[in-house]
Formats: C-alpha cells, sequence, structure tokens
C-alpha cells in the first residue's frame, strides 16, 4: 500500500510583493541584480519550504536572464510554485513583474527556476510529497524540468574532465570571438 503523501502545485504557490527603494540600486540606477536575485531565493525557500514541511535549501539555479530594468519606485511582485519534484528534491519556477505604481503598467523582468533540496532536523535529504498535475501546464512545467535535469546530466558527464576530448570540440570554435592556443 502506498502511504506517499500528495500536494498540488497551487498548494505551494506564493506571492511576494515588495516596494524598490533607492538602497536597492546600484550605480545606474536601476535595482541591482543581485538584490532581485535575493528575493528569488526567499520566493523558492518560502515555496518548497511550504511544499515539502521541510527547512530547503538552494542547491542550484537554473539560467536567470534580466529581461528589463527595474525602476526605483516600482512595486516588484514574485509569483512562486513548485514545478517539479524528486524524491528530496524539487523544481520552483519563479516570474518576476514590476509594476509602475502610477501609471500601472507592468513589465515581466525575469522568469527562473531554482532547485531545492528538503533536509530533516539533522541536516539529511527529507523526502518530499509528490506533486499532483492537475493540467497542461503543470505537466509542461514538470516535463521542461525533467529535460533540463536530463540535459544538465548529460552536460556534467560530457564535460567532465574524465571524459573531455578537446579534440572533439576544436571545430566548433571557428566562428567564436577565441584564440585557441592548446
Amino acid at each position: 500500500m502506498n502511504n506517499q503523501s500528495f500536494k498540488s502545485a497551487k498548494e505551494s504557490a506564493i506571492v511576494l510583493t515588495e516596494l524598490m527603494l533607492p538602497s536597492y540600486s546600484n550605480f545606474s540606477g536601476k535595482i541591482h541584480g543581485g538584490f532581485i536575485l535575493s528575493l528569488m531565493d526567499k520566493a523558492a525557500f518560502t515555496t518548497a519550504t511550504k511544499f515539502s514541511s521541510h527547512y530547503c535549501v538552494t542547491a542550484s539555479v537554473n539560467r536567470v536572464d534580466f529581461l528589463n530594468p527595474i525602476e526605483v519606485g516600482e512595486l516588484v511582485t514574485l509569483k512562486a510554485k513548485v514545478n517539479y519534484v524528486g524524491n528530496s528534491s524539487m523544481v520552483v519556477g519563479i516570474r518576476v513583474i514590476s509594476q509602475n505604481i502610477m501609471t500601472g503598467e507592468k513589465k515581466h523582468c525575469n522568469s527562473s527556476y531554482f532547485s531545492m533540496v528538503a533536509k530533516d532536523k539533522n541536516g539529511k535529504n527529507a523526502k518530499v510529497p509528490g506533486l499532483v498535475i492537475s493540467d497542461q501546464d503543470d505537466l509542461r512545467r514538470f516535463l521542461r524540468s525533467i529535460e533540463h535535469i536530463n540535459n544538465r546530466n548529460v552536460r556534467k558527464t560530457e564535460f567532465s574532465r574524465e571524459n573531455f576530448n578537446h579534440g572533439d570540440y576544436i571545430s566548433m570554435l571557428k566562428n567564436h570571438n577565441v584564440k585557441i592556443e592548446i
């Protein structure tokens, strides 16, 4: 008999909203990317902990593209939920939207995926609930995460010190801004 518990992605969902202050800006007057990354990490932690009921740590971050700058005085909203679960790991999808509170104009500023791992009180990996997939978007997000994990594992193996053969790749570099002196 299977006693595993399951939760829906909606049960993990959080919304984090914060007004962007001048102290969060960089030298060009835009909100510092590191500050946004910190908010994203907070959102990922909260989402994963809410879903798993365990303390969670960030294992990796999959690609962070800053699509639009965020201005001082804008309201930033981060929407996050669990997209994938393994045994003790979860992939949390995060969407960052800024809003000019005077005009109401909204901008999609960033999307990213944080891999989080649940820990028990002794610091060991903890089992997480299974994920209920209830619509096509949930299914698409789950499958995208599987594909990303598989590709990451292939890259890790292919480019490991033990498996890498530079001769297999030199020809790929002829159209790149690089000078090879091996």
